[in-house]
């Protein structure tokens, strides 16, 4: 056997090899269902990165001032990638508060009344309690599984019954005093992500 040969034979076992172990460990993946990828999330400029470590905190100013809320990605990665996401982009800017009750305000609907947005965002439901100042994700009444991709809320009053059935997200750090002066047709003037 020339050298030559000896090379390609070496080389294709080696190929035979790799593509084993390859194969063995995708089956590996499929079987168990364990996929060892980040799951990522949503960059300044739109982009992917690696999940967020810390809890971005975002400035809504509003017609009646200003607040900031400060995001849980600990608790809700998938959430809180939709919404730096929504946040970033300007989606809430111009929306109203459309729905404002002695416990609760919501808002960021472009239907402004409740209607709009998509209902194709994952429920994540946590041990978090819907206290004063908590910011959750509207859904529908059927699929609780699934909640609304725009759509949030914010308790004025502790609202343990929302515990394991809403997405908690967030909380107001300051400004609850702006939040509690909020009316219905009051407008979400811009959104700035203060940190990430």
């Amino acid at each position: 056997m020339n050298r030559n040969s000896l090379i390609a034979a070496i080389v294709v076992i080696a190929a035979i090899i790799v593509g084993l172990v390859i194969s063995r460990n995708y089956r590996k993946t499929l079987s168990t269902g364990k996929i060892t990828q980040a799951t990522p999330t949503a960059g300044e400029s739109g982009t992917l990165q690696q999940p967020l470590k810390t809890k971005p905190q975002i400035l809504i100013s509003t017609s009646k001032g200003d607040f900031t809320i400060e995001l849980r990605p600990d608790v809700a990665p998938k959430t809180v990638t939709n919404f730096l996401a929504k946040f970033n982009s300007g989606y809430c800017d111009n929306l109203t508060w459309h729905r404002i009750e002695d416990w609760v305000v919501q808002g960021c609907d472009p239907a402004g009344n409740g209607n709009g947005g998509q209902s194709n965002l994952p429920t994540e439901t946590s041990g978090e309690s819907f206290v004063v100042g908590s910011v959750g994700v509207a859904r529908k009444d059927f699929p609780k599984e699934v909640s609304n991709d725009s759509q949030f809320f914010i308790v004025k009053k502790d609202s343990q019954f929302l515990n394991g059935e809403y997405t908690y997200f967030g909380r107001v750090v300051s400004g609850m005093d702006t939040v509690n002066k909020l009316s219905v047709g009051n407008r979400i003037l811009s959104t700035t992500i203060l940190s990430k």
